[in-house]
C-alpha cells in the first residue's frame, strides 16, 4: 500500500494536524485488515464547520451541521479511494461533549470515514454497533 496516495489538507481553519506519517500507517493498516489490497487517493481535508456545511447542503441536500462527510470514488473492488471532508471544529466541540482528548475524536472521525469507505454503514442501529466496535477496535491499534 502506497502512504503517498494518503493526503491530508485544510480548507478554511489553520489546524497543524500531528503525527501525519503515524496517521497514514495507521489508515493504511486500517485498510489492509479490512481486506483491501490498494489506497488509490485518499484525501482528508480538514474544515470549518461553515465549509462542511455547504458541502453537506450541495451534495446530500442536508442543512444540518456535522463531523464528516465521506465520497467513495473508488473504481476497483479491492482499491480504496476517496475525499474525507472532517470538520475540526465540530470534532474539538465533539471531544468536550464526550470527555475525549481533541487528537483521539478526530482519530475516531478519521477511522469512521475510511470504514465507510470499506463499505461499513452506521444509519441502522444494528450497523451504528458495528461501526462503533470497528472504530474502537482500529483506535485501540493505534501506536502514537
Amino acid at each position: 500500500m502506497a502512504l503517498r496516495d494518503i493526503s491530508f489538507f485544510t480548507e478554511e481553519v489553520d489546524y497543524k494536524l500531528k503525527n501525519k506519517q503515524k496517521l497514514r500507517e495507521w489508515i493504511a493498516a486500517t485498510i489492509k485488515a479490512e481486506g483491501f489490497k490498494r489506497i488509490g487517493e485518499l484525501n482528508f481535508i480538514l474544515c470549518s464547520d461553515a465549509y462542511l456545511l455547504e458541502i453537506n447542503k450541495e451534495y446530500l441536500n442536508h442543512d444540518t451541521y456535522t463531523d464528516i462527510v465521506t465520497f467513495d470514488s473508488s473504481e476497483e473492488e479491492d482499491t480504496i479511494a476517496g475525499d474525507i471532508f472532517i470538520s475540526v471544529e465540530r470534532t474539538a466541540e465533539n471531544a468536550v461533549k464526550f470527555g475525549e482528548s481533541e487528537a483521539d475524536e478526530l482519530h475516531r472521525v478519521i477511522i469512521h470515514g475510511v470504514l465507510h469507505l470499506c463499505g461499513y454503514l452506521d444509519k441502522k442501529k444494528e450497523a451504528k454497533e458495528l461501526m462503533t466496535a470497528k472504530e474502537n477496535e482500529y483506535l485501540g491499534k493505534r501506536e502514537f
